[in-house]
């Protein structure tokens, strides 16, 4: 963890140096939004979905039910698969370009930009997707 904390203070440091002190809020706004932004899609691709637990103690193999999924094709072509997730689940080494649709899988009632959007305004959020985990599960 050090070696990471070093590097990023370095990276930081770097910045500051060549761009001043925009330039540094500026990288430091940029990787707040990629966190939040990753943290958001991680969020809405697993929201509420669960494996059953076996009589044997452990869980169900993962399936391409237990992610969600988002077919608007802009979204498929701009996030380059990205919201094929559920393939990407069942069989982890597919290379992106090649993720597939499944029937079976949940699919979000909006591409990813609108449900992070939703996601935000937990009520809403929470009000579109409840009633499709029902019918999931």
């Amino acid at each position: 963890m050090l070696r990471f904390t070093l590097v990023n203070l370095l990276y930081l440091g770097s910045i500051s140096l060549i761009f001043g002190l925009t330039g540094l809020w500026l990288a430091i706004a940029m990787g707040v939004v990629g966190f939040l932004l990753l943290e958001s899609v991680n969020y809405i691709e697993h929201y509420g979905l669960m494996r059953s637990k076996l009589p044997n103690g452990r869980y169900e193999a993962v399936s391409p039910r237990h992610s969600w999924n988002s077919e608007h094709e802009l979204g498929r072509i701009i996030l380059y698969e990205l919201t094929r997730h559920s393939d990407h689940h069942f069989r982890a080494t597919r290379k992106y370009q090649i993720l597939r649709k499944f029937e079976e899988s949940p699919q979000l009632p909006l591409g990813y930009p609108g449900s992070i959007l939703m996601s935000l305004v937990p009520p809403v959020w929470f009000r579109v997707v409840h009633p499709r985990l029902s019918t999931e599960e």
